[in-house]
């Protein structure tokens, strides 16, 4: 008899109990979130809701003063570190790099999880970072040090680097960052790529237009999950507009507007404007 296999859990990343301080400020509360396999998870909501700590806290780099994280159904704490590091691939903000490492080089960077010590590069190694550099768009400038980068092509190579790794589960911190709408629009469509692969993703944006695309959203506010639900749904919308204060609105765009090819893109999130308050000035 053929001993059983157990399935792919239907969950790729939890949260138990989830707190977390920096300093002597209590930043997360009892976070508990399950997100799913093979999805995209966006982590929205004001400044300061904690939604870059949780992140960090998912991706294991922060302490926690409380809690727990799951990563594909095993506390993360319990995965020997070259797994993990195979397992889970990190994108944060702002990342420093060595300025004068080329763009191969710093791509290939996501390929150290997966070699021995002091390992030359191996075949299926070039191969990854190659695929990596082209997805992004990168592949032209691969010989050119990092310092020499544009911020937007900086980021592509990072954004590379973490696509090398061949993760199953990834996460963003702000990735679009310094990258303008084109190159927006090809990262959403890498990530719809990676989602139909099996990969999971979990971004934070600011960008709420671009977040409306996500398959889920989570809202954060205060350290707590304020909703977390499909991005199509009104219960959904309604909370994104309650943790904004309602200065912001989601509304629907007409059919024309949008064609048949990308039925994620039927909201766009508006600001609501308010009167200003008259009176004299000093």
């Amino acid at each position: 008899m053929r001993p059983e296999v157990a399935p792919h859990p239907a969950v790729a990343l939890a949260a138990r109990a989830l707190s977390v301080r920096l300093g002597r400020t209590p930043v997360l509360h009892a976070v508990s979130v399950d997100l799913p396999r093979g999805r995209w998870t966006c982590i929205v909501g004001p400044n300061g809701a904690g939604k870059s700590t949780l992140l960090k806290a998912l991706a294991g780099l922060l302490p926690l003063s409380g809690g727990q994280v799951e990563l594909l159904g095993r506390p993360l704490a319990q995965w020997p570190r070259r797994q993990r590091a195979q397992s889970l691939a990190w994108l944060g903000q702002s990342e420093p790099g060595a300025d004068d490492l080329s763009a191969w080089d710093v791509a290939m960077l996501g390929r150290l999880p997966h070699q021995p010590w002091l390992a030359a590069p191996s075949a299926a190694d070039r191969a990854a970072v190659e695929r990596a550099l082209r997805l992004t768009q990168a592949w032209a400038w691969r010989d050119r040090p990092l310092g020499q980068l544009s911020g937007g092509q900086r980021q592509r190579v990072l954004l590379a680097r973490l696509l090398a790794v061949q993760a199953p589960v990834v996460l963003m911190d702000e990735p679009l960052a310094h990258l303008d709408p084109p190159h927006q629009a090809d990262w959403l469509a890498l990530v719809r790529t990676l989602t139909q692969q099996g990969c999971t993703v979990v971004s934070v944006l600011h960008e709420l237009n671009m977040a409306l695309h996500a398959d889920e959203l989570l809202i954060l506010d205060e350290g707590r999950v304020r909703h977390q639900g499909p991005a199509s749904a009104v219960a959904t919308h309604r909370a994104l507009e309650a943790v904004f204060e309602q200065r912001i609105v989601v509304q629907p765009l007409p059919g024309d507007a949008i064609g048949q090819a990308d039925v994620s893109a039927r909201w766009v999130v508006l600001p609501r404007l308010r009167p200003l308050e008259t009176g004299h000035v000093a």
